[in-house]
């Protein structure tokens, strides 16, 4: 190539650059031109939903669009979250993941077809604390006395969760395993229907959302024995830790975050984490989330990415450990 053609080729595409740079900067200004479809991979009335619902109208405010959470649960939040892999990357589909539908299901489900680093981070929102609870009837008032009685009677004790593969299902199979105790799992359909069966007495023990189970452990309904996080719960300080109780590194608190379909520029990423940062930093969402046991946690969507990173390799020890799968 002769040099007055080299340097025409140069300039065409440092030009050819220089418009897909300010075509997607005007891109990102002109975001959002249409309502935004925030999806959630799990049933109405589950934390992330809840989560989602006081999020939607802080950030559909600062954007000047509309947020409509949609609903598609199924087969462990693969269900949604493929509906979400496949959308535009306009910045119009985003999904509230967490840590069963985004770290969990893609470990367990054959067919999953994305995992954490499928999508694009935008931010984190929380972290949510569980608690293992027992039946009055079982005769623990700690982790070491129900490890104890497993082992004296093998077989015998049930623990619920919220479905195959969901969280709740995972700790119990994590305590099974590092407790080496015969307990057998029993699958709802939902956490609502597992905590029912619990304070009625079909099952034995349950992990499952603190603030879904502290009422009943203060009326006496169920018993708290520990929490799953690093460090004792505001909410009942009583409570130990699994660490504690004598395992070591058994916390399994769930993260819920906000990721777009791959290829979302960065631009409008940045737009929606700057929206969400400010609705976490309102003390009335700080409320809404306290009460419902949530903790919230901003992050750049660079922190994101490096915090899933880490979180899908701590989670596929655990899922290996656990031997969990699902169809």
């Amino acid at each position: 190539m002769s040099r007055p053609h080299r340097r025409q080729f140069l300039q065409w595409g440092a030009g050819a650059v220089a418009l897909l740079v300010m075509s997607r900067a005007a891109w990102a200004q002109a975001y959002p031109d249409r309502p935004i479809k925030l999806v959630v991979p799990s049933p109405a009335g589950s934390p992330p939903d809840m989560m989602a619902r006081i999020l939607s109208d802080k950030i559909g405010a600062a954007l000047g669009q509309p947020v409509i959470v949609e609903n598609k649960p199924g087969a462990g939040g693969t269900i949604g979250a493929k509906t979400v892999v496949t959308a535009e990357p306009d910045g119009h589909t985003l999904m509230i993941g967490s840590t069963s539908n985004l770290l969990i299901a893609p470990l367990i489900y054959k067919n999953a077809g994305y995992d954490a680093g499928t999508f694009a981070p935008v931010a984190r929102i929380s972290e949510t604390t569980e608690v293992l609870a027992v039946h009055p009837s079982v005769q623990a008032n700690s982790v070491a006395e129900l490890i104890a009685l497993a082992k004296a009677r093998p077989g015998t004790l049930n623990f619920a969760s919220a479905g195959i593969g969901t969280l709740p299902h995972i700790e119990g199979e994590l305590l099974k395993s590092r407790a080496q105790i015969d307990i057998s799992h029993v699958p709802y359909r939902g956490g609502g229907q597992a905590l029912t069966g619990l304070v009625a007495g079909q099952v034995q023990m349950m992990f499952s959302v603190l603030t879904q189970m502290l009422p009943y452990i203060k009326e006496g309904r169920l018993k708290g024995l520990a929490v799953v996080s690093a460090a004792r719960s505001k909410l009942a300080p009583e409570v130990p830790t699994m660490v504690e109780s004598g395992f070591d590194q058994f916390v399994t608190t769930s993260m819920t975050v906000l990721v777009a379909p791959a290829g979302t520029p960065m631009a409008i990423r940045q737009k929606i984490n700057q929206a969400v940062a400010a609705a976490l930093a309102s003390p009335e969402v700080q409320q809404a989330y306290a009460a419902i046991g949530a903790d919230a946690r901003r992050s750049t969507p660079d922190e994101l990415a490096a915090d899933l990173i880490r979180e899908q390799q701590r989670w596929r020890r655990i899922i290996e450990t656990t031997r969990v799968t699902a169809e």
